[in-house]
């Protein structure tokens, strides 16, 4: 362990005696100042959508949610009573012993890509490693990993070819951090989190409560050491253009080791002539540095810096759980128009099961999405925000965690634009005409030259007054879930 502190204490010094590429210095330090030079690259901004893929032990219990390996031991839980009942008390059969029945016998990326491809994706981020502390890669750094245990495969490896060979970009996520404190509960009674033997699996499980703002959290330098070297080596071992980070990095002794990452990771970047991607929460990059993540919410206007939603199609748990329930095409379908017009992207989870096979409830959703940007991608990747995002009578949601509760309807516009062109996006299926105030002649927006439906040859019907656009209905829309104009103005 001393090796790989004084290792990852040298890069936090340097970052960048491991860049034998550079013929001179560095274009990015470990400070602030320099990171704020940082650009999102183009095609993350044109990309629009990718795929998040929670999968791992967890999936074997498949109870409550990917927190099960928490929950199992807090004894005020369901998931506590019910792994008691199901498996016997945790000193007898404890987390790790679920390892062994995680065996993936269905996996194969190859199809997983396949899907991905046809669902519209244009990148796809593996979760790397969870909370609980289980690497889905081979790793140097844990003995404890998917290559050497359970499945016995290099999962994120694979994920890796197979998604490019699809010619879609490779992203990784990292929820390491957490780890710190997350089988913290198996600490209070008879458990296995308390056998030395497993230390070294179940990890510092400190007493820390992680919401508790009021408390100034005392992660160590050994554990953040450790933190670095696991992003490092899945940077130099993958070749992410993607790297996303969840919440609880942000403590500020975490700081040095955040803006080190970052500094090699774009550098790296530069080395590979490939433009990459943190994404972060809450507030653990400032600025310009990397790009915003938001779970389960979104904004409410236009972002001048690009941004991501991360949502999961599954209603309440990110990794495959019995009784789960899905989200519908539409919903995600309209979600994605509602964050690209307002300057982000739509990051969407699916939580396979423990032998591979994705459910069917998503594999439906992802083809319906993949079957709607068929005909309507366009109006999608490679946009820009409008003037405004949109107009119509529901109210957007705002926020982290606060899902789209009322549905949009073909009331609600939606715009982004390509070059000159416009594309005014309704949220459903037209029945009566469709009444843009935005685009009247009194808005000042320019007169309209033409006005033509997306995936149709059908010649559209429409009028631009003072007050507003109006379209009238098609009998027959090409697509399902929304309908996309497209605008082009008199020059």
């Amino acid at each position: 362990m001393k090796s790989k502190i004084v290792l990852a204490t040298f890069i936090m010094m340097s970052c960048f005696s491991w860049q034998p590429l550079f013929a001179q210095s560095p274009k990015y330090q470990p400070t602030w100042e320099s990171l704020e030079n940082y650009q999102v690259p183009d095609w993350f901004r044109d990309a629009k959508f990718g795929i998040f893929i929670h999968w791992g032990v967890y999936s074997v219990p498949a109870f409550g949610s990917e927190w099960y390996p928490r929950q199992m031991y807090q004894k005020d839980s369901k998931e506590y009573q019910h792994h008691i009942a199901t498996y016997g008390t945790q000193d007898k059969f404890g987390y790790k012993d679920f390892i062994p029945m995680f065996k993936a016998e269905k996996f194969n990326a190859d199809k997983w890509a396949d899907l991905f491809k046809k669902a519209g994706a244009k990148y796809v981020v593996p979760v790397a490693e969870h909370h609980d502390g289980f690497p889905m890669y081979n790793t140097s750094l844990s003995r404890w990993n998917a290559y050497n245990m359970g499945p016995k495969r290099d999962v994120v490896g694979e994920i890796a070819e197979a998604v490019k060979k699809q010619g879609l970009i490779l992203g990784v996520s990292s929820h390491r951090i957490e780890h710190w404190w997350f089988m913290n509960g198996g600490r209070d009674f008879n458990s296995d989190v308390n056998d030395p033997a497993y230390a070294d699996f179940y990890g510092p499980a400190t007493k820390e409560n992680p919401w508790d703002t009021l408390q100034k959290p005392k992660v160590s330098a050994e554990y953040m050491n450790d933190w670095l070297m696991r992003d490092i080596e899945l940077v130099n071992k993958y070749h992410p253009q993607l790297f996303w980070f969840d919440w609880w990095i942000e403590q500020k002794e975490m700081e040095p080791y955040r803006k080190s990452f970052a500094a090699y990771y774009y550098n790296q970047g530069l080395a590979w002539n490939k433009g990459v991607v943190i994404n972060y929460k809450n507030e653990s990059y400032p600025g310009h540095t990397a790009v915003l993540d938001l779970e389960r919410g979104k904004l409410g206007g236009i972002r001048e810096m690009a941004w991501q939603t991360d949502d999961a199609i599954g209603n309440n748990s990110w990794g495959y759980a019995a009784g789960n329930t899905f989200k519908s095409v539409q919903y995600v379908v309209t979600n994605l128009i509602d964050i690209v017009s307002k300057n982000g992207n739509l990051l969407l989870n699916i939580g396979p099961r423990s032998d591979g096979t994705i459910t069917e409830e998503e594999t439906n959703v992802l083809l319906g999405t993949g079957k709607w940007l068929n005909v309507n991608g366009e109006a999608i990747y490679g946009t820009r925000p409008w003037k405004v995002f949109g107009e119509g009578p529901t109210e957007s949601a705002s926020g982290s965690f606060a899902d789209q509760k009322i549905p949009f309807n073909a009331k609600d516009i939606r715009f982004t634009t390509k070059g000159k062109t416009l594309y005014a996006i309704a949220m459903g299926l037209p029945t009566e005409n469709t009444t843009i105030n935005s685009l009247g002649l009194k808005q000042g927006n320019g007169k309209i030259a033409s006005v033509k439906m997306v995936g149709s040859t059908q010649p559209v019907k429409w009028k631009q007054q003072d007050d507003a656009l109006v379209i009238e209905p098609f009998k027959n829309y090409p697509s399902a879930n929304a309908v996309v104009y497209k605008i082009e103005f008199a020059k």
